[in-house]
């Protein structure tokens, strides 16, 4: 519709059906099954809205294109006018009204918590979710959502309960500690544990050991938060147990160490073990508490994997209390544990952070099973999702490359060149920064042999916004696959997700 007088947009805008007769006609009544009422209402609003401001700009755009013909070279201006007043309908076409409020409500309605391919190389990737839970996990969840559970209900007494008896025995089964409570993850676990026995007064730790974690998370703000005053000791690479000795003063509440997970000093370094610092602690009538931040429940070398100390070893070298995540070499749910001396967490319990900082029944219901697979060691590289992705064999994963190679190289266009190499996974989430897992994936460069830039970032987000975004990394002039992370089942979804873009491309050439 070009040229749109006054005259022929009232004429237009007279055609519009009403929001009543839309929202009753059989072509609706699908959308309305699917998305409700109100839902459909106000997409038909919001449409016809829409379309009457864009015909009314555009006969805007006409008048002023008319007038500016009249004064000034007809034919040219008469052109740009109908190059620039072509609106949405030339009347409002009801098929069309359908496929816009279809596609507003399928838009609005897409859970913004989806599922991707990771392909970045990073396990325990935090952005991405971190542990991937074992099928005996999903299974008590899916239970716990549908059915009542006896979340703080005894069944042997018919009384009330604490939720934290679900898992308590199971957790100091595998650790060795007295007792263990559980909240939502291991910062918690540690602003709890600082608020419930150390408020107005000192903690004793090492300079070297203040970490920062993900989000500029640090170790003196949460004590800060927690109302304790930091008691800094030692350099940034050596610190003595005398340093921890003459710290010691009658407003001292705790000593305490902190795992460095997230990064490493070497060189000319010193750092005093839990072995020296606890009996020192205990003469002076004092409690070590130890945060392991990714903590593990068993050797991780017996597979191959770099060696991190674990809970049972710290609790035995003599910590009296212990914090931990649940969703990091744990292989679980989002949760921060605390375990250690019986009268230690009880007093923590008291405390009125705790309900605030408590998990519900999903974490409980995830966690529970999760611990149980370690009551079976030799069996946990094939049932514990996280240690099976990080013990996979590189060979194993090479050839997933080479079978994904050809399927994504057909979906993309001819400027790049896909191929199979070999890379290194990491295992993420500040757990052993400074060790990689060899590993196998492909390689995105330019054909031409250019650094790629703009062009491997438009790949990137072309991937990105498939129907199951692909996550890569963009490295050295290459964007990066890594497969390790890529399972047998999503293999062959990625497959026929690659081979689904490489017939569209195909189809629209």
């Amino acid at each position: 519709m070009s040229d749109v007088s006054g005259s022929e947009l009232r004429a237009l805008m007279a055609r519009v059906p009403s929001v009543e007769k839309v929202m009753a006609s059989a072509e609706f009544a699908a959308l309305i099954g699917e998305y409700g009422r109100t839902q459909v209402l106000n997409a038909v609003r919001e449409a016809l809205d829409a379309w009457r401001i864009s015909a009314r700009s555009i006969s805007a755009a006409a008048h002023s294109a008319n007038s500016a013909h009249s004064t000034s070279a007809p034919q040219a201006t008469h052109a740009a006018a109908d190059t620039a007043t072509t609106p949405p309908f030339s009347a409002l076409d009801t098929v069309q009204l359908h496929a816009t409020v279809d596609a507003a409500l399928r838009g609005r309605n897409e859970p913004r918590l989806r599922s991707v391919f990771n392909l970045t190389g990073t396990v325990l990737h935090t952005n991405l979710g971190r542990a991937l839970l074992p099928d005996e996990a999903v299974r008590a969840v899916m239970s716990a959502l549908t059915q009542p559970a006896n979340l703080e209900f005894d069944l042997a007494t018919g009384k009330r309960g604490d939720r934290d008896d679900l898992i308590d025995d199971l957790i100091c089964e595998l650790t060795g500690a007295e007792a263990a409570t559980v909240v939502n993850n291991n910062a918690a676990a540690v602003l709890l544990t600082l608020s419930a026995l150390a408020a107005n007064k000192e903690v004793v730790v090492s300079r070297g050991e203040l970490v920062e974690i993900g989000g500029a998370f640090r170790i003196p703000d949460i004590m800060s938060r927690a109302g304790a005053k930091l008691r800094e000791i030692g350099t940034t690479n050596r610190t003595h147990l005398k340093d921890y000795d003459e710290a010691i003063n009658a407003r001292t509440a705790l000593l305490m160490k902190v795992h460095a997970s997230n990064y490493a000093i070497n060189g000319f370094t010193k750092e005093v073990g839990i072995g020296e610092i606890a009996p020192l602690a205990h003469a002076r009538g004092l409690a070590l508490a130890v945060d392991l931040g990714s903590g593990t429940l068993v050797d991780l070398s017996q597979w191959g994997l770099p060696r991190e100390p674990t809970v049972r070893e710290t609790v035995e070298a003599g910590a009296d209390l212990v914090t931990f995540s649940g969703d990091k070499l744990l292989g679980g749910p989002q949760a921060g544990l605390i375990v250690g001396r019986r009268e230690l967490i009880a007093k923590i319990k008291k405390h009125p952070l705790k309900r605030a900082l408590r998990v519900g029944k999903l974490t409980l219901a995830a966690l529970e099973p999760v611990l149980q697979l370690y009551r079976a060691p030799e069996q946990l590289a094939a049932r514990l999702t996280t240690l099976r992705l990080l013990t996979r064999a590189a060979d194993e994963i090479q050839g997933a490359a080479l079978r994904v190679q050809p399927a994504l190289q057909q979906a993309i266009d001819a400027r790049y060149t896909v191929s199979a190499e070999p890379m290194f996974s990491q295992i993420g989430s500040g757990a052993l920064p400074v060790d990689v897992l060899p590993s196998y994936g492909l390689v995105v460069r330019m054909t031409d042999g250019k650094r790629g830039g703009r062009h491997l970032l438009a790949l990137e987000k072309q991937l990105r916004e498939m129907a199951r975004p692909v996550i890569g990394r963009i490295a050295d002039d290459a964007l990066r696959l890594d497969l390790r992370c890529l399972e047998a089942a999503d293999e062959a979804q990625l497959i026929a997700q690659l081979a689904a873009q490489s017939g569209a491309r195909t189809k629209s050439n």
